[in-house]
C-alpha cells in the first residue's frame, strides 16, 4: 500500500498544478489536490519503512477520507439544496480528486482488514 500511496500522491500532486497552470494560474483553489496529494506522497515514503508503517497508512487513510468529504462536499450541498451543477473545470477536478480518494480509501480498508486478520491468525497459531 505504501507505493500506491506515493502513486496517489503524485497523482494528486500533478492533478492539482494541471488545473493551476490549467486555469491561467488565477485561482489558488486548483491546487487543493496537491494539498492533499503532498502529505500522501509523504506518507507513503514514510510507510516504506516497515515499523512505521501502520501509523503512516492509517494517518494517509485519514487524509484521503478529508479529501473525499472535502471534494463532495459542495457538489453534495448544491444537490441538497436543489441548486443547478455547472459542469466546470473546478466540478471535474473535484469529482476526480473524490473517485481516487473513495477508492484509495476503499483500498486502505481492505489492507486493514487483511493485516487484522493476519496477525489474529499468527496470534492463533
Amino acid at each position: 500500500m505504501a507505493k500506491i500511496t506515493i502513486g496517489l500522491g503524485l497523482v494528486l500532486i500533478a492533478l492539482g498544478l494541471g488545473g493551476y497552470v490549467g486555469t491561467g494560474s488565477a485561482h489558488i483553489t486548483a491546487l487543493i489536490p496537491a494539498f492533499f496529494g503532498l502529505p500522501l506522497l509523504l506518507l507513503g515514503l514514510v510507510a516504506l519503512k516497515e515499523r512505521m508503517r501502520k501509523h503512516a497508512m492509517h494517518a494517509a487513510a485519514l487524509i484521503a477520507l478529508l479529501g473525499l468529504v472535502g471534494s463532495l462536499f459542495r457538489i453534495v450541498k448544491k444537490l441538497i439544496v436543489g441548486e443547478e451543477i455547472e459542469i466546470s473545470t473546478a466540478v471535474t477536478m473535484q469529482v476526480v480528486v473524490a473517485a481516487l480518494c473513495a477508492v484509495f480509501v476503499v483500498l486502505c480498508i481492505r489492507s486493514f482488514i487483511k493485516a487484522r486478520r493476519a496477525g489474529a491468525a499468527q496470534r492463533d497459531s
